[in-house]
């Protein structure tokens, strides 16, 4: 019983598996995080544009 205890304590792939998954989730936030900033800056650069576009075939 003492030999399988130790190496149950012993054993570390499920402590690096855990450490897979939490550094993936890091990524994958980091990720999204990263994807909504570049979107909402789009969406705003293109607001722009298009209002300039309007304000531009008004005036002519």
């Amino acid at each position: 019983m003492s030999k399988l205890f130790s190496r149950f304590l012993k054993d570390e792939s499920g402590a690096t598996a855990i450490e897979y998954g939490l550094i993936a989730a890091l990524i994958s936030v980091a990720i999204i995080t990263g994807a909504t900033t570049l979107g909402n800056t789009l969406s705003t650069t293109f607001q722009n544009i298009s209002t300039k576009m309007n304000t531009a075939s008004v005036a002519h």
